[in-house]
């Protein structure tokens, strides 16, 4: 268990680290996937093009969607976006750096996907091979075939086993045209990808270097509070049920010394230390009140001397309590001798 402990503790030390390597994987993962798909068009005039726009981008947004699942700052953001302000405004800068922080993220495996989906050409190839320019490529004048006839024979150029049109269109001259054309496509999007990219990382702080710092402090600030919480309400917990659970014995201990006539034990001096860390939180009311209060009035970013404060203004129904103003000097005084 404490190898665990080490281990999640860890990962969340290096979140953005891990994110990145979650990212990378699954990059990789995506091209591993595509060229271990089988794909196979149908060759009707009716299914091509939705077969091959659909393996085109419905792997991409499944992706998408996939690295916002496996990122765990999407619960934090939704969160910040769905509490009630209390005594804590909303920065809407701050929820657009953490979205955005997260898509960029979750990007990276569908333009991976779109990428090689291009550059390879079996999409392309079979979504468009019925608009093939038969005046340039083939024999448009060819005798015998009607509009309808023509496009059901070029649906079969990328099934070239049952491919029966070469006095129409060479097979091997479509796929080429229709390759060549996906390939110009995937290269055009991988260089807009790559530009976009190199705007967003580089010249989007130059540009508003004060509110990109601000929105990146107080993003990491909303990060840190929580996990901090995290940790405070788990020793918390723990050290409760090490009360309960040493008074349910005590009181064991007490009713056998009252039939078995003997002395009750002393309780343990670390049961001392666990009652201190509880803050005078004893009961479950008071520690949902306290949850609820957590979640409908945060405390706000304003701090005082510890000496002058005196709660947290939850048990007032979220009214902020109503603390004389420190004096300058007494503030100074006190943070000198901090």
């Amino acid at each position: 268990m404490d190898k665990f402990r080490m281990v999640f503790q860890f990962l969340q030390s290096n979140q953005e680290s891990f994110m990145n390597g979650i990212c990378g994987i699954m990059a990789l993962a995506s091209a591993q996937m595509y060229s271990a798909f089988d794909f196979n068009c149908p060759c009707l005039p009716r299914y091509n093009l939705a077969y091959g726009l659909g393996i085109l981008l419905v792997p991409p947004f499944i992706l998408f969607l996939l690295g916002f699942v496996l990122n765990n700052n999407v619960s934090m953001l939704a969160e910040e976006w769905r509490r009630p302000r209390g005594q804590r405004g909303k920065d809407p800068a701050v929820l657009r750096y953490m979205f955005c922080s997260m898509a960029q993220r979750a990007m990276i495996a569908p333009v991976v996907w779109v990428s090689v989906t291009l550059l390879d050409g079996k999409c392309i190839t079979c979504a468009f091979c019925t608009s093939v320019p038969m005046e340039t490529l083939g024999n448009a004048s060819h005798p015998g075939l009607s509009q309808g006839e023509m496009k059901q024979v070029l649906a079969r150029i990328p099934c070239k086993e049952i491919y029966d049109g070469q006095e129409l269109i060479d097979n091997e001259v479509a796929v080429r045209y229709l390759r060549c054309i996906s390939q110009a496509l995937g290269w055009c999007f991988v260089l807009l990808m790559t530009t976009l990219a190199f705007l967003v990382r580089s010249l989007r702080p130059c540009f508003t270097q004060a509110a990109f710092l601000k929105s990146r402090y107080w993003s990491h600030y909303i990060d840190i509070e929580r996990k901090l919480f995290d940790e405070t309400c788990a020793e918390h917990a723990r050290s409760f049920a090490k009360v309960c659970i040493q008074q349910f014995f005590e009181g064991m201990s007490t009713d056998l010394a009252d039939t078995c006539c003997h002395p009750p034990r002393k309780a343990p001096a670390d049961v001392g230390e666990a009652a201190e860390k509880l803050l005078g939180i004893t009961d479950q009311g008071t520690m949902n009140t306290a949850l609820k209060s957590w979640h409908r009035c945060k405390p706000p970013l304003h701090l005082h001397p510890p000496a002058l404060a005196s709660g947290n203004g939850w048990a007032g129904d979220g009214q902020p309590p109503a603390h004389p103003p420190v004096p300058r000097r007494e503030a100074a005084a006190y943070y000198s001798r901090v």
